[in-house]
């Protein structure tokens, strides 16, 4: 019988493992209601994980694992020759004005930090990159070191491109055309000349090496076709009518 003011000795050890229990949870690694610490929230700009970083900025239009979709494919051993990595980190922090390719770094309206366009950049160069991937082989530069010659491109064209674009661009059996105005008014001379060189591999595109057996384009070949191609970019892009004649009443 207990004393008055007791309590039981059921109810006792009752309360003390109670306690015990609560004690136990609260000093436990992880409180009622509080999330795993691994699970916590991270600033976005604090997130410099590559897989995150590319998937959310640049998958849209260089494709899953960079294997090329509107734009050309950054997981490409070619492109990661010709391109430095201050080429890749310019093109992606500031992007490229008057064509697809926006600016990412915030210090260019974009959303990314600095760390974190280094973040992708390094991503891409130690993923993609392959040492010894063109033995032997004398890449033409990424950049033009003088200027093209329309004219020279156009015979240039004729040998190298006509067989899969058409005697005129306009497209043929195995490719489309190369000289549609939409298409040449977004993309800039360096995207052009970047293409002729890489090629587009997810497109069966061969790269510089490719378009005739035996014998690549030279650095001067690849610049001719390429003014000759942004010789034939439309001065208004994307208007179908002729400035000269106005339907009544003027445009609206």
């Amino acid at each position: 019988m207990s004393h008055p003011g007791t309590l039981p000795a059921a109810c006792m050890l009752a309360a003390c493992g109670l306690a015990t229990c609560v004690l136990t949870t609260a000093c436990g690694t992880q409180a009622p209601g509080r999330p795993p610490v691994d699970s916590q929230w991270v600033p976005p700009g604090k997130i410099l994980d590559f897989g995150i970083l590319y998937t959310d900025n640049c998958a849209g239009c260089h494709g899953q694992d960079g294997q090329g979709g509107a734009a050309i494919g950054l997981n490409d051993p070619v492109y990661l020759v010709i391109a430095d990595d201050a080429t890749i980190r310019r093109v992606t922090a500031d992007g490229v004005p008057g064509t697809a390719m926006p600016a990412f770094a915030q210090h260019s309206g974009g959303m990314l930090t600095d760390d974190q366009i280094n973040a992708i950049v390094g991503g891409i160069r130690s993923r993609w990159a392959k040492p010894g991937a063109l033995p032997g082989a004398d890449a033409p530069p990424y950049a033009a070191q003088a200027p093209g010659d329309p004219k020279r491109g156009a015979a240039v064209y004729g040998i190298y491109c006509s067989s899969c674009h058409g005697a005129d661009g306009r497209g043929g059996k195995r490719a489309s055309s190369i000289v549609d105005g939409s298409y040449l008014a977004l993309v800039s001379d360096q995207g052009l000349r970047t293409t002729v060189i890489v090629g587009r591999p997810e497109l069966g595109a061969p790269d510089w090496r490719g378009d005739v057996p035996g014998k690549p384009m030279s650095p001067e070949d690849v610049s001719d076709v390429v003014a000759w191609l942004a010789a034939l970019r439309p001065q208004f892009p994307g208007r179908p009518y002729s400035t000269a004649v106005q339907p009544e009443g003027g445009f609206r």
